[in-house]
């Protein structure tokens, strides 16, 4: 009998654990990447994801946790407690061991696949401490937390500052129409969900599905970068999806989508060389901010009647999280297009496909009419309302 995929991980790279309190120790190959998106492509079931993410955001959390981390070793603080960053909590509530602030030496001399130790607040390979770090659990972050919260006010300042000089820098946003090719779906008068895979997308996805609003309304569905490969995943398939295209999966290349790849305002579109490289056929939006603010601006200039957002930010906390200095075009976007724009939580809590009593009453009442008119009408009818009335010695 073959082994399940997380048996034979195990196996493979003998991940071990003794639990000892603060010298609970876990060994396995280990994965390097100063960006987190890229290393969990090839992150397994049992491995230990090395990282170098400042402050991390729930929605990378999210990611390790479903990768199957054994454990996450952090370069630097995974919550500073400048601002409330989700990912360190969400990690130690999943019950996944953080060590963190090892240091740029320790995180340089670690090579992907290195069979590493991680015992106590020690990284070992091959019998040497690599680097020293802090074990952290879910009461520490939850400390930190609240620390942050307070410390949240002075980032409202930044983030305000920041907003207005990218504003200044960037006016186009809210000034500029963009140059749209021409779209194989008509978005104009209609319901758009765009995607994101971020923040609660599985279950936003799934609401939204459980109320009804996906087969009545029926959107057209727009995926941004991974937001395509969560459609697919919830069995729907994107109609467009936009960005650069570095964590589209080639799945989701191939589903007969719309490919609109961003580019830069002053000329070039990185995102293009891997749909190149792929002989796939694409169209290019010039457009300052994130890809998310394109699909955005899109279905706003296509005059859609409504945006559905899955995944994205709803709160001033979702924006620090994502990071305060590359989200001030977000913030300018959903201001511009907020008349038609709604998140999916509402939509889903909003939006219920129910009977009401009432409309079952007069249907039965309708269908009770058009009984008493067929029989008025027909001769078989007739001759039963005859029959009726004489045995009733009418």
């Amino acid at each position: 009998m073959s082994l399940s995929r997380d048996a034979e991980t195990a196996r493979r790279w003998r991940v071990r654990r003794r639990r000892n309190g603060a010298n609970a120790e876990l060994a396995g190959r280990c994965r390097v990447d100063r960006r987190t998106k890229n290393l969990l492509r090839r992150l397994e079931r049992g491995e230990i994801a090395v990282i170098h993410h400042a402050d991390l955001d729930r929605v990378a959390a999210d990611g390790l946790i479903a990768a199957g981390a054994a454990t996450v070793v952090n370069a630097v603080p995974t919550m500073s407690g400048r601002y409330p960053a989700l990912g360190g909590l969400t990690l130690a509530q999943a019950g996944v061991p953080v060590l963190e602030d090892i240091g740029e030496a320790a995180f340089k001399a670690l090579g992907e696949g290195d069979e590493i130790a991680v015992a106590g607040a020690e990284i070992v390979r091959d019998g040497e401490v690599i680097g020293t770090g802090y074990r952290r659990d879910a009461e520490y972050f939850e400390h930190v937390l609240e620390s942050a919260r307070i410390a949240v006010r002075s980032e409202l300042g930044s983030f305000a500052r920041n907003t207005l000089e990218y504003l200044e820098k960037e006016p186009q946003i809210l000034t500029e129409e963009l140059d749209i090719p021409p779209l194989r779906h008509e978005l104009r008068r209609r319901h758009v969900l765009v995607v994101v895979r971020g923040i609660d997308y599985r279950e936003d996805l799934a609401a939204l599905r459980r109320s009804g609003y996906m087969s009545d309304m029926r959107p057209v569905l727009i995926g941004v970068d991974g937001g395509a490969d969560a459609l697919l995943e919830a069995g729907l398939v994107p109609h467009i999806i936009i960005g650069d295209f570095d964590s589209v999966s080639p799945r989701a290349l191939d589903c007969g989508a719309q490919l609109i790849v961003q580019g830069y305002p002053e000329g070039g579109a990185p995102g293009a060389r891997r749909l190149d490289d792929a002989g796939l056929s694409y169209d290019v939006i010039a457009a300052p901010g994130t890809s998310e603010d394109l699909a955005l601006r899109l279905a706003f200039e296509q005059r859609a009647e409504q945006i559905v957002e899955v995944g994205s930010h709803t709160s001033m906390v979702d924006f620090f999280d994502k990071g305060r200095r590359g989200m001030a075009s977000t913030f300018l976007t959903r201001m511009q297009v907020s008349s038609a724009l709604v998140d999916a939580k509402g939509v889903s809590r909003l939006y219920r496909t129910q009977v009401r009593k009432r409309d079952m009453a007069m249907l039965i009442v309708s269908a009770l009419i058009t009984i008493g008119v067929i029989a008025a009408v027909t001769e078989p009818g007739r001759l039963l309302l005859r029959t009726l009335w004489i045995n009733m010695g009418l």
